[in-house]
């Protein structure tokens, strides 16, 4: 089981502040990312597109010799924050197919996806299946030109049976899912229970460990916030990592934050830290 981390943890310093957060001391770009990914020792990166500052071929060249030079398995990430808005949105469908080539140009071999969220969690949900099923069953022809699977992930809307329903219905292997921990909860689905149907259908991870915010309202998507992994959390990622290694799961576990619980004083960078000690720790204990 090999370990990661999502550039989304240091969403601020990128400049995606949320109006609950303060701003960072400073800003952080993509090399500076890569390199702390280096310095933590991990063995994989997903890369969120919305923080990477150019598309142009020989700046994504640039960002694959340093993938490269640091040995990081890499996913790229497409769709924060709406993606495909429940299948209506055709342009940024186009998006979504434009991004293959950017993906395949850092040499990923995976691409997350993002179908819905939480904007509109509260919309009828078998429309918006339908509508996804249709556009993903096009989209994986590109996937397969390109030989770059697609890793839809749960982004605070769909449950573990309505993913199940977009991957049946597409039933292509360059369709799976980019496994949310904390996202599940977040619709109050178990995410064991959700690994046990769905472990042999992904692709991706974002691991995420939560505790509830005291005074925030429970409607709140926050109200679960992110801890480092491991440090009181409620998610059982240890169970989790089990069934991602008994599926034979060939990706890593990428930690990911979010919106950082207040516990830990705006330090995103020492909640990755203890995150990605903790996971090696799982690494350690689930391989086989």
């Amino acid at each position: 089981m090999k370990v990661g981390i999502d550039s989304y943890c240091y969403h601020r310093f990128f400049g995606d502040v949320y109006d609950e957060q303060v701003p960072p001391p400073k800003k952080m770009t993509l090399k500076d990312f890569l390199k702390r990914a280096h310095e933590l020792d991990v063995d994989g990166v997903s890369l969120e597109s919305c923080f990477v500052p150019s598309f142009d071929k020989e700046y994504l060249s640039e960002i694959k010799g340093l993938l490269d030079e640091y040995n990081l398995d890499r996913v790229w990430a497409w769709g924060h924050p709406d993606g495909l808005e429940g299948g209506k949105n055709e342009k940024e469908y186009e998006k979504m197919i434009e991004n293959f080539e950017y993906a395949q140009a850092v040499g990923a071999k995976v691409m997350r996806v993002v179908g819905s969220s939480l904007e509109f969690r509260l919309e009828p949900h078998e429309p918006q299946i339908e509508r996804l099923s249709k556009m993903f069953s096009n989209a994986v022809k590109t996937a397969e030109k390109y030989d770059i699977k697609m890793a839809v992930e749960n982004h605070l809307d769909f449950n573990s049976d309505e993913i199940f329903t977009i991957l049946n219905n597409v039933r292509s292997p360059y369709l799976g899912l980019n496994f949310d921990s904390g996202n599940f909860v977040r619709v109050l689905d178990d995410p064991v229970k959700a690994m046990e149907k769905l472990a042999k259908y992904v692709y991706a991870t974002h691991i995420k460990d939560l505790r509830i915010q005291e005074g925030v309202p429970a409607d709140e998507w926050y109200f679960f916030s992110c801890t480092a992994v491991g440090d009181g959390g409620i998610v059982d990622n240890l169970k989790l990592g089990r069934l991602l290694e008994d599926a034979g799961y060939e990706g890593f576990m990428a930690v990911e934050i979010d919106f950082l619980h207040p516990d830990y004083k705006n330090n995103e960078d020492k909640a990755v830290a203890r995150s990605i000690k903790e996971l090696k720790r799982i690494a350690k204990a689930v391989t086989k």
